[in-house]
């Protein structure tokens, strides 16, 4: 009765709330119009041909034989590249967490978790180029090796391990923080190996996460459209078969059918890792560790492991520094030396740098402090609110989450070109930078929402409701009250944001015009047509851009007396 009572007056209040009301109105029209519309048109355009309702599109691309081998493609990959990623970055928190560690082994694994971040999505693949390809410094300038070829299955899957692992790694080191070793060190008293022990305590509690790490990992590996598309060669996969038959077959429907298919796989892997694993690790790994962790100093485990560790993130690094490196070739492949500057000259003089690095700033400026705030209305609504349209604006929110690149600039594409169902209705924001914003916002949407949303079950409701008494009203309480107190969240979306939308590339390379030149895009052009010198150049400008914008953001949050954003 107290509960039916409760749910009541909340609805009372909120009918009475007329800023709630209205914001809650506009937020599901946002979300419904540009992640939910998108999708249905896409499903529409497969299913509605000129011979009315079928299944005619799906049958025509079933019968394509790229189409099929592209699938067979893109699901071996996501499996391999998930079962190495999981790992080597479960490897690399039991090394962290578990085995006493000297400083510089420990500031190598703090550098390869936070390069991925501040770096584009396929730097790597310019590395592996520049390394490994057939005119590579190490294979022909070094080992004398002419035959060998760095495209395909096995590049993209080094390049997508490398870039993804980081992601695993900080994931499990929250996880391992958090069993209590006094589990562990019974099994020890009992006189089981640390092999042992490990196999029969630690891995039964990781297995949740473990499942977790490997599903969000497969979901970024299917969705990847750069590393693929640069260093696939002809390894066809499924982002850049869609990419490819709208750009160079103009095959609206068929790419519409070949989106549908990689989003049903994308969305299948998202519910089972969202609604089951998640729930299921929180249950399994609860509290934090009731003392501190007595660390491995045994060499013959110390040795080993730190060695293999420190090793890959050493030819991680490595492959990163290749990249400036790389860009002061005179030429790729031919001339190494002397080193020469003239490539970053040109990237201004010759290749409208400026434009470039503005339009790519201005765009992901503008889009990151509307994704922080909008993330932080969504948490305080499912957190906070009680209504029934919460459940719809939480999970659209984390829909985008699921949606692969490729499929959601498809999607824009069909949905807005001719105006909201061909009615002309917001047409105009068709090949604008405003429909670039958009998609930077819901991109970032849900990495920003989830941070929201567990910084404010922190809070106890009385504290805003002590507001509420005094007279304020909603906007009031949420930016005086629940905003401060989530500050470090909201930043760290801000900054989060900012660095996603400015080395984003799978959403946008189909809807950016030439009004705009964005970094990404032009890095994609120019490694397409083998000028990596160039790519190189815009690359390195760009990590120094992002990684600046980390700097200055942890000194700001510094100030306002939060955590660093690297330490999250």
């Amino acid at each position: 009765m107290a509960t039916k009572q409760g749910a009541a007056l909340d609805r009372k209040k909120l009918l009475g709330d007329p800023i709630m009301i209205t914001t809650i109105v506009l937020l599901i029209t946002f979300l419904t119009l540009f992640i939910l519309y998108p999708l249905a048109v896409l499903l529409v355009d497969s299913v509605v041909g000129d011979g009315g309702v079928g299944f005619g599109v799906f049958k025509r691309i079933f019968k394509i034989p790229t189409f099929t081998k592209a699938i067979t493609n893109t699901l071996k990959i996501g499996f391999t590249v998930g079962v190495f990623a999981t790992a080597v970055g479960l490897l690399f928190a039991y090394v962290e967490e578990y085995v006493k560690l000297n400083g510089f082994v420990g500031g190598l694994f703090k550098v390869v978790s936070m390069l991925p971040v501040v770096s584009p999505p396929f730097v790597l693949s310019l590395s592996m180029i520049m390394l490994f390809g057939k005119a590579g410094i190490l294979t022909r300038y070094v080992l004398g090796i002419y035959d060998n070829s760095v495209y395909g299955f096995w590049g993209i899957v080094i390049v997508q391990s490398l870039t993804f692992f980081p992601v695993c790694y900080m994931m499990f080191k929250g996880l391992l923080r958090n069993i209590d070793p006094s589990l562990e060190e019974a099994a020890r008293d009992m006189g089981a190996s640390r092999f042992k022990v490990f196999s029969s305590v630690t891995l039964p509690l990781l297995l949740p996460g473990i499942g977790n790490a490997f599903l969000v990992t497969f979901i970024e590996s299917i969705a990847d459209f750069a590393n693929p598309m640069i260093i696939g060669g002809s390894y066809d996969t499924l982002a850049t078969t869609i990419y490819l038959q709208i750009t160079g077959n103009y095959d609206k429907a068929g790419a519409s059918a070949m989106a549908v298919v990689l989003l049903s796989i994308t969305l299948l892997m998202f519910i089972v890792q969202k609604f089951y694993l998640e729930r299921k690790s929180t249950a399994t790994l609860t509290g934090k560790a009731s003392r501190v962790r007595m660390l491995i100093e045994d060499r013959s485990v110390k040795i080993p492991l730190t060695l293999f560790c420190a090793t890959v993130a050493l030819f991680v690094i490595i492959m990163y520094i290749c990249v400036p490196v790389g860009a002061l070739f005179p030429t790729w492949g031919y001339k190494f030396f002397p080193l020469t500057g003239k490539w970053f000259g040109q990237v201004f003089s010759k290749y409208k740098g400026l434009k470039v690095f503005k339009d790519s700033f201005i765009l992901s400026f503008i889009s990151s402090p509307i994704t922080a705030l909008l993330s932080m209305i969504i948490s305080y609504l499912v957190v906070k609110r009680k209504f029934k349209s919460k459940g719809f604006i939480e999970a659209v929110s984390m829909l985008a989450m699921a949606v692969p690149g490729t499929v959601l600039g498809v999607g824009y594409i069909r949905g807005f070109s001719n105006g909201i169902f061909g009615s002309g209705i917001l047409q105009g924001i068709y090949g604008t930078g405003i429909v670039l914003v958009i998609v930077f916002v819901v991109r970032s949407l849900p990495t920003g929402t989830r941070s929201g949303i567990s910084a404010l079950r922190q809070i106890d409701k009385s504290i805003e409701e002590s507001a509420y008494d005094m007279g304020a009203n909603s906007f009031q309480v949420f930016s005086t009250v629940t905003l401060p107190l989530i500050k470090d969240s909201f930043l760290s979306g801000l900054v989060t944001s900012f660095v996603r939308s400015i080395t984003a590339i799978s959403a946008i390379i189909l809807l950016v015009t030439p009004q705009f030149l964005l970094i990404t895009v032009q890095i994609n052009e120019f490694a397409e047509k083998g000028a990596y010198s160039l790519a190189c150049a815009f690359a390195s400008i760009l990590i120094l851009i992002t990684y600046a914008a980390v700097l200055l953001m942890n000194i700001g949050m510094r100030r306002f007396g939060v955590s660093k954003i690297s330490e999250k």
